[in-house]
């Protein structure tokens, strides 16, 4: 049977602040029997698309379906990205029939990276191990606009070493929200605290995740706290590289 085209989209926080979380993926979609290409790309245009300028989101659309659209998936370690290219570049080009049309087509080959392992490649388990206590959040994104719950935990619960735990209200918000922790940074912090402390509220040592957006803005609010936790995108953990520093801690 050949091997799926997969294209990954790296997205711009994972190049630009943890090329682990890319590489980590590239080695599980690999394991999971696909051929992985990581074609030249831009951001994705959601922070314009957030914004209001919908004009220059419509060109940078343009230019990652020019880019991505020959292959058979597209996957994204990132939730937000994901529903960007799957649920706004339809609506965001609707107007243009051309355009229109081959963002549709995009749309129905995009995929959240742990969703693809488990419904598309049927994976439930990793041979990995991790020692810890993980609390599993759970961003808006991945949850609202992809779907994706059980997928990530279906994993994570295979690898050797490593206990899961949920936790309370984890369908809330962890504050980052892309411009709305620059418009309302108090309110962003405060959010940022209660997922903090509902995840050492069930003994986790570790919070784990999709989105590195969430992932950063947490990390930067423990480690302004003090906070003893560490944070992880969870594709490292699957992968099996937890040999660096956890997001916002330098090497020892």
């Amino acid at each position: 049977m050949a091997r799926p085209s997969v294209a990954l989209f790296a997205t711009c926080l994972v190049d630009f602040f943890r090329p682990q979380v890319g590489f980590a993926a590239a080695k599980l979609l690999e394991q999971a029997g696909c051929d992985v290409s990581v074609p030249v790309q831009t951001c994705c245009g959601q922070p314009a698309y957030n914004g209001g300028d919908k004009d220059d989101a419509a060109a940078l659309a343009r230019n990652v379906i020019a880019e991505f659209e020959t292959f058979d998936y597209v996957v994204a370690p990132s939730g937000s990205c994901a529903g960007m290219l799957k649920v706004h570049y339809p609506l965001l080009l609707q107007d243009d029939p051309l355009w229109g049309a081959r963002a549709k087509g995009l749309a129905a080959k995009t995929h959240e990276l742990f969703s693809f392992l488990v419904n598309i490649r049927g994976l439930t388990s990793v041979d990995a191990s991790c020692s810890g206590i993980a609390a599993c959040h759970d961003s808006c994104s991945s949850l609202r606009e992809m779907n994706v719950k059980h997928e990530p935990r279906t994993l994570l619960a295979s690898v050797k070493g490593l206990a899961l735990r949920d936790i309370p209200e984890t369908d809330t918000c962890c504050g980052f929200g892309g411009l709305f922790s620059v418009k309302y940074p108090e309110i962003s912090a405060r959010m940022a605290d209660d997922k903090l402390a509902a995840a050492k509220s069930k003994g986790a040592n570790m919070l784990v995740g999709g989105d590195l957006g969430c992932l950063l803005h947490l990390a930067g609010r423990a480690s302004r706290r003090g906070d003893k936790i560490d944070i992880r995108h969870s594709a490292e953990i699957l992968a099996g590289l937890t040999d660096e520093p956890a997001i916002g801690k330098g090497k020892s």
